[in-house]
């Protein structure tokens, strides 16, 4: 047998999951043989790979090989597709027609989407696999072919069985020997190097520089369920690449990515159940950025107060400015990123009186945000764009920063 990396990388496959590589071996065990085999996954996580890998390992690997998609193939067609037709067999068989069992003979038939055939289908389907016998549509010659058949499917075949909707002999005959592929979401850290792959693949093929993950972007994809699984991976890398500005991504440029679905999902081994939408997930993880940004603000706006003279009396009228209550005050405009209220702690008030003591006072028209706007504008234009040391200036951490130039649609 052929050592499993080696396998991997014969047929590009990106992964080290333990399901992912059990479903490997399994299918280069029974590639050598002729049972036919039933290839188990949902959509888009990569069945027909699984089937072109164990026809090349197969001795008929010199032979043909074709995929069908029998969902794809109208009912009324799909018998003369498959097995052929006679001239004047129906309306519009103005010929004799070879089908796919004929001329695929001494090669492998991929049958995906299996549970989609039609019961007259099926039935015929069983002949072929129990005796290698065939009926062409409209003929009464029974011919023979010698083909592996291959079958996929993305439903559970034995809640169609119970349903009528699937044979259940054919079912028994097909599932000789299955093959789960196992979903992208339990693939672990697979995602994030699959992820890098078809960016990196695509950048090149473009010609443009490949975006990195951020660990915060890293952990969003490795949480999010991947419905539409590998396929589904590989577009949103694909979008992101060349519709991203960022050389470094994090959650909030792969978020207007990825759909807004209740069942997408999968945080700390939780159920789809366990959560009522995609947004619940994204509100934690921006829970736990925006409590760092605040702890950030908290620290800048001190460090600007005690450097700030206070130029107001503690029993001062003036309209222009008010006494704040307490030695904190609250913003009356809106809480930064949904926290309600926001609180920001300032150097405790002297308890010395007239003018000697400074009392906390703040314009009636403050606004938090425009105010931490001019502060990052300001550094900026000091340090001559260098994102570096406007974040020193400031008091916060160079992502911050960057995230809040673009929040902010600030001109660097």
């Amino acid at each position: 047998m052929m050592e499993l990396q080696a396998l991997k990388n014969k047929f590009d496959i990106i992964g080290n999951s333990p399901a992912l590589n059990y479903a490997l071996t399994t299918a280069e065990k029974v590639a050598p043989t002729d049972l036919s085999i039933l290839i188990l996954g949902e959509s888009g996580v990569g069945k027909e790979v699984f089937s072109k890998i164990i026809h090349q390992l197969s001795p008929r690997k010199h032979g043909p090989f074709i995929a069908i998609n029998c969902g794809a193939i109208p009912e009324g067609t799909i018998d003369s597709e498959l097995f052929g037709h006679e001239k004047g067999s129906f309306t519009g068989a103005s010929d004799n027609r070879k089908g796919y069992f004929e001329t695929v003979n001494g090669g492998t038939i991929f049958l995906d989407e299996i549970a989609e055939m039609p019961l007259g289908t099926q039935s015929r389907l069983l002949r072929l696999l129990q005796n290698g016998e065939y009926i062409k549509v409209g003929a009464s010659q029974v011919l023979k072919t010698d083909v592996r058949v291959i079958a996929a499917t993305n439903v559970n075949l034995m809640d169609a069985v119970q349903k009528g909707k699937f044979r259940e002999d054919l079912y028994y005959r097909l599932n000789t020997v299955p093959i789960i592929v196992p979903p992208l979401r339990e693939r672990g850290n697979d995602i994030a190097l699959l992820f890098r792959k078809f960016s990196v693949d695509f950048c090149e093929k473009n010609k443009i520089k490949p975006p990195q993950l951020s660990e915060e972007a890293k952990e969003l994809i490795l949480n999010y369920r991947w419905p539409g699984n590998i396929r589904q991976l590989k577009s949103v890398a694909e979008q992101v690449s060349i519709l991203s500005d960022a050389d470094h991504l994090f959650p909030e440029d792969l978020i207007r990515f990825i759909p807004n679905n209740s069942t997408a999902l999968n945080l700390s081994g939780g159920t789809a159940s366990d959560f009522n939408s995609i947004g619940n997930e994204l509100a934690i993880k921006m829970l736990i950025e925006l409590k760092q940004d605040m702890n950030d603000l908290k620290r800048m706006f001190f460090e600007l107060s005690k450097n700030t003279p206070s130029n107001y009396d503690s029993t001062s009228d003036s309209g222009d400015a008010r006494i704040l209550p307490t030695d904190r005050y609250i913003s009356a405009n809106r809480p930064l990123g949904g926290f309600a209220p926001n609180v920001i702690e300032l150097p405790e008030r002297s308890t010395t009186t007239s003018k000697q003591h400074q009392v906390d006072l703040l314009p009636e028209n403050l606004n938090l945000v425009d105010m931490e706007k001019k502060f990052i504008v300001s550094a900026l234009k000091k340090h001559r764009g260098k994102r570096k040391y406007a974040a020193e200036e400031l008091g916060i951490s160079e992502r911050t920063l960057y995230r809040k130039i673009i929040d902010y649609d600030i001109e660097e």
